[in-house]
C-alpha cells in the first residue's frame, strides 16, 4: 500500500537570512512547515552562532542540493584576538588567553599565508562522521578523534576592519571550509590565539543577496495561510545548477531520458555534466555526456 504523502508536492528554493542562535536544521523544519512541503532539505549547515544565507530546497530541488553543497562560499566574519576556546567560536569555553602584541602590519601581512590551496584539519565540533557519529558527540563527552587535513581553497582573504581585539575579515572559499578553524590557524599563527565572534554567510554559489527572506516574514504569510505568496518567494529549481552548461534536446530525447535511458547524440557536445531543456525551455535535470552519449543523472518528476 502506497503511503499517503504529507504536504504539498512544492519545488523551488527558498533563499532564506538564517538567525543568530538557532541550527539550520530547526530553520529548515520552520521553513518545510510554513510552506506545507512534503520534502525539504537545506545545502549546507550553518552554525548556531552564524547568520545569512541559507538555501532551502523543496520538492524536486532537493535533487539538486549537492551541487549547492559544493559551491564556493563567501562570508564576513569577526573573530577576538587573545582568547581560544573549545569550539574556536564564542559559543564555547575559553580554554586559553594570551596578550595580544601584533600590530594592524602584522596582520595583514599574515593574510597572504591563509589564501590559495591549503590543507585543513576540521575542529572536534563539526558534524563530520565518525563511525556513524557526527564528531560534535566525541567532542562533547570530551573524546577528541584524530581527523585527516582535507583540502580546501581560500580563493580570496581581506581585511575589512580592525579594532583591537576585534579582527573583521571577508572570506571567499571552496566547499569543505571550516572559518572557525581559519581564524583559530589565524590567530596561533599570530601568536595570541582567536576565536570567531561573528559570522555571516553572504555568499552560496551566485545566489543575489537581495533575494533572501527572513524566518519572521515566512511567519508572518504561515499565519494568514497565504500560500500563494509563500510560493511567490521560491526560485526556481534550476537556479540550483546555473553555472552547469546548457543542452537543449528535443521532446523525443527528453522522453528517453526520463524513462532512464542513455542517448546517442547526433552532434558532438563537451563531456561532462550540463542541464537539459526542452526545445520548449522545460527544465528536465541533469545529464551527463560520455563519449558522445547523454546519460541521465538527476531529473525532475514531470508527472506529479
Amino acid at each position: 500500500m502506497a503511503k499517503n504523502k504529507k504536504g504539498r508536492d512544492i519545488d523551488g528554493i527558498v533563499l532564506l537570512d538564517k538567525p543568530q542562535g538557532v541550527s539550520s536544521n530547526h530553520i529548515l523544519q520552520q521553513v518545510k512547515r510554513y510552506y506545507q512541503a512534503n520534502k525539504a532539505g537545506h545545502t549546507g549547515a550553518l552554525d548556531p552562532l552564524a547568520t545569512g544565507m541559507l538555501p532551502i530546497c523543496l520538492g524536486e530541488a532537493t535533487k539538486f542540493s549537492q551541487h549547492l553543497l559544493e559551491a564556493d562560499k563567501a562570508y564576513l566574519v569577526t573573530a577576538k584576538l587573545g582568547e581560544r576556546t573549545d569550539t574556536s567560536d564564542a559559543d564555547g569555553q575559553v580554554v586559553e588567553q594570551r596578550a595580544v602584541n601584533v600590530d594592524l602590519a602584522q596582520i595583514i601581512a599574515a593574510l597572504p599565508h591563509f589564501t590559495g590551496e591549503l590543507k585543513q584539519v576540521p575542529t572536534m565540533f563539526s558534524a563530520l562522521k565518525h563511525q556513524g557519529k557526527p564528531l560534535y558527540e566525541y567532542a562533547r563527552a570530551g573524546i577528541t578523534v584524530e581527523r585527516e587535513a582535507r583540502p580546501i581553497t581560500i580563493f580570496s582573504l581581506e581585511f575589512i576592519e580592525y579594532q583591537a581585539p576585534y579582527l573583521t575579515l571577508s572570506v571567499h572559499c571552496s566547499k569543505g571550509t571550516y572559518i572557525r578553524t581559519l581564524i583559530d590557524d589565524l590567530g596561533e599563527y599570530l601568536g595570541c590565539g582567536a576565536h570567531v565572534t561573528m559570522l555571516r554567510r553572504t555568499k552560496v554559489a551566485n545566489y543575489p543577496t537581495e533575494k533572501m527572506v527572513t524566518i519572521e516574514q515566512l511567519a508572518i504569510l504561515a499565519e494568514q495561510q497565504n500560500l500563494a505568496a509563500l510560493d511567490q518567494l521560491l526560485l526556481p529549481t534550476d537556479t540550483a545548477i546555473t553555472d552547469l552548461p546548457i543542452l537543449s534536446v528535443t521532446t523525443e530525447i527528453a522522453q528517453k531520458l526520463r524513462f532512464g535511458q542513455r542517448v546517442k547524440l547526433a552532434t558532438e557536445v563537451a563531456a561532462g555534466l550540463h542541464t537539459v531543456y526542452t526545445e520548449q525551455k522545460e527544465f528536465i535535470g541533469v545529464a551527463e555526456v560520455i563519449k558522445d552519449v547523454l546519460h541521465p543523472r538527476r531529473l525532475v518528476n514531470s508527472d506529479k
